[in-house]
């Protein structure tokens, strides 16, 4: 329990590390972006339409893309996050300065101020509360989106999420969702508070807030040292006892993980990420890869091995069933079935056509009666 706790008190941490963090850069961004094309108003429409479709982008498709460039950890979930907090930014600064009134700004020209002056004395003290809606908009998204962050290693509340949706465990799915939740309502109640308490609180506050962004990034986004082996694990393996659990306790493997999901898992193997991953040897990526599969000699790994189950009622109904899938047994081992899965996942051959192929092969292949 109390390792447990440590590491909801880590992932909470890390979780609003990575909302703070792309937060305070999308507001570095997208405010002086807002102001520009509240200077040049025929840009508007494309800059926050670019913003509108990015902001669609599927976030696991984003991420995907981002690895390859990025790899995995922090960084692609950070820039993510930016991405999709944008659009309310740069919206809400367009609108606020452009709804000033017309009048006020003439009078502050009138008084002898300059572009400069105007903006910062006039226009964006003015546009503020309508800018801070938008950062309080930006902020809650950052929060839900940044769940999933553990698809590519970047911790946060996601981890536990996500691994209590493999081990269909609802209290870690509770776990890690409901202080995500909570998260939410707290920033976004303590950003219209700041608001509130006055241009001083709020400067004081947006130190705080960089400062405890850098800390954040430097000590747990971004640990110091360097791993021997970079290893990756999905959700999933990390709460098994033939996983994780074991290799710490037979093995005394203590290889400090990341926790990423398995669509990503072996891409980043590949490109250089990781060094250690864990998979099955009949995925046909091992095969496509080229993956060396390290031998069990402890044997923490039960055999895992898959049986045709076929109804009583399908077998009273087709007669020559049993014995048909019975000639299977002993034909397919761990090659064999990451070959054929090599062929249906990664060469996108047909499921009749593998099963035909291996059939003749094996020399089991009978014509269909029908032709």
């Amino acid at each position: 329990m109390a390792s447990q706790h440590d590491k909801l008190l880590l992932q909470t941490a890390q979780h609003l590390g990575l909302t703070f963090l792309s937060l305070l850069l999308a507001m570095a961004v997208g405010i002086p972006l807002g102001i520009f094309i509240s200077r040049r108003r025929p840009l508007a429409n494309p800059v926050l339409g670019v913003a509108g479709v990015l902001q669609t982008v599927p976030s696991i498709a984003l991420l995907g893309f981002m690895i390859p460039a990025f790899g995995i950890g922090a960084t692609p979930a950070i820039i993510a996050l930016l991405i999709y907090a944008l659009l309310p930014i740069i919206r809400n600064t367009y609108t606020g300065i452009t709804g000033v009134n017309p009048m006020i700004t003439e009078a502050a020209t009138a008084l002898g101020m300059n572009k400069s002056q105007r903006l910062f004395k006039v226009e964006l003290p003015l546009a503020m509360p309508v800018i801070i809606a938008g950062v309080r908009t930006a902020a809650v998204i950052n929060v839900g989106v940044a769940t999933l962050g553990s698809f590519v290693a970047a911790g946060g509340l996601g981890e536990f999420i996500f691994g209590g949706i493999s081990l269909n465990n609802t209290n870690m799915i509770l776990a890690g969702a409901l202080p995500a939740a909570l998260l939410a309502i707290l920033i976004d109640l303590g950003i219209g508070y700041l608001q509130r308490s006055g241009r001083k609180a709020m400067r004081y506050a947006l130190y705080l807030v960089v400062v405890t962004g850098i800390a954040t990034t430097l000590f747990i986004l971004w640990p110091s040292g360097t791993e021997k082996l970079r290893a990756g694990f999905t959700p999933e393996f990390m709460g098994r006892q033939d996983g994780d659990m074991g290799l710490r306790s037979v093995y005394g493997l203590r290889l400090n993980p990341k926790v990423l999901s398995d669509a990503v898992m072996y891409k980043a193997a590949h490109e250089g990420s990781l060094d250690v991953i864990s998979g099955y040897s009949t995925d046909g990526r091992v095969k496509e890869h080229d993956f060396l599969v390290l031998e069990d000699d402890k044997k923490i790994f039960p055999p895992y091995y898959a049986a045709p189950i076929v109804k009583s009622t399908t077998l009273t109904r087709l007669p020559g069933l049993e014995n048909a899938l019975n000639l299977l047994s002993g034909k397919i081992n761990d090659s064999v079935m990451a070959s054929l899965n090599h062929k249906a996942d990664i060469l996108n051959q047909s499921p009749q056509r593998i099963a035909t192929d291996f059939l003749k092969a094996a020399g089991l292949y009978k014509p269909s009666r029908d032709g």
